[in-house]
């Protein structure tokens, strides 16, 4: 998308879903300043990084609006704790995940160096403070509060993170899954480019009862050792993209009560926003490609989505 072209959020649709759902994977920000009556509001900029204001209308009520009944949002790095967890607590139908992200692992691990994006990542005043170990104890306090309901996003990026970083992010990973285990709660698994190892570690350390890849980015062989171990698959924008026809197939290929539904705001907007930054709402447009796809009606499988929201997270 050009420079000048005007980016906005996704519409919401012309009438809200009759079964309202949850976004079981998002980033959620509230306004530092809000206008009046401490109402939260969603702030995004082009990175995603810095959230601009939704001024018209609460989160809450656009998401109402568009029938999205809540949503699990996700602090994965050191300074976005303590606001994800505040977050939870006041806000009705909100709750969060708490990691830290495979990215942020390599960082705590002292590990910056050119990365397979093409990117320097630079550190940041945390990543100084708080050794690896000292990040994983972080969220092992704080992913004990009842208004946590996952471990998440952890995992492996062989993205952003190059060769020199893949230790970090296993040993991370590890201790993650270990303490989902040990909380009973279910894991947010972050797998980019690296499937395969993805894969082994779960199946060497044992994978937590509830264990949903976040964003799923495979093929249809993952797709079917998801289905074989009873690993949850959730979908964001990108499976209604028309050249991801990989990403379709092993989509079609999964059981109904093994699929879940995402957004990964401000990431990943569906058609037909693509290009634009991401909401909670936005998941409406990926459950009406989902349905589609899968031959139901959206009634149908609204309901389907929920019940598997439930059966991992019980909300």
């Amino acid at each position: 998308m050009g420079k000048n072209k005007k980016r906005y959020l996704p519409l919401l649709p012309e009438r809200p879903l009759s079964v309202p759902i949850i976004d079981n994977h998002t980033h959620i920000g509230a306004d530092p300043a809000p206008a009046s009556g401490g109402e939260l509001q969603q702030r995004y900029d082009p990175e995603g990084r810095i959230l601009m204001p939704v001024l018209e209308r609460t989160l809450l009520a656009r998401m109402a609006d568009a029938g999205v009944r809540g949503a699990i949002t996700s602090g994965c790095e050191i300074p976005e704790f303590a606001h994800t967890l505040e977050l939870a607590k006041r806000v009705p139908n909100i709750w969060a995940a708490i990691a830290i992200h495979p990215n942020e692992a390599a960082m705590h691990a002292g590990i910056s160096a050119a990365s397979p994006d093409g990117l320097t990542h630079e550190f940041a005043v945390h990543h100084r403070e708080f050794s690896l170990d000292d990040a994983i104890a972080q969220v092992a306090q704080i992913a004990q509060e009842p208004e946590v309901v996952a471990v998440g996003e952890t995992g492996l990026d062989y993205f952003r993170t190059g060769e020199a970083g893949k230790a970090a992010q296993k040993e991370s990973f590890r201790a993650h899954l270990q303490l989902a285990k040990e909380l009973g709660k279910p894991m947010q698994i972050h797998d980019r480019d690296a499937h395969a190892d993805v894969v082994e570690i779960l199946q060497r350390d044992g994978a937590p009862e509830k264990t949903v890849f976040h964003c799923f980015s495979g093929d249809v062989k993952l797709a079917e050792i998801c289905a074989e171990n009873g690993w949850y698959a959730s979908f964001a924008g990108p499976i209604t993209y028309p050249v991801n026809t990989q990403l379709q197939h092993a989509f079609d290929s999964l059981p109904d009560e093994l699929i879940l539904i995402e957004t990964d705001a401000p990431y990943l907007t569906p058609v037909p926003y693509r290009g634009h930054p991401n909401a909670v709402w936005g998941c409406v447009y990926t459950a009406g490609f989902m349905a589609q796809q899968r031959g139901y009606p959206l009634e149908k499988w609204c309901e389907i989505l929920n019940r598997n929201t439930f059966a991992v997270y019980g909300i």
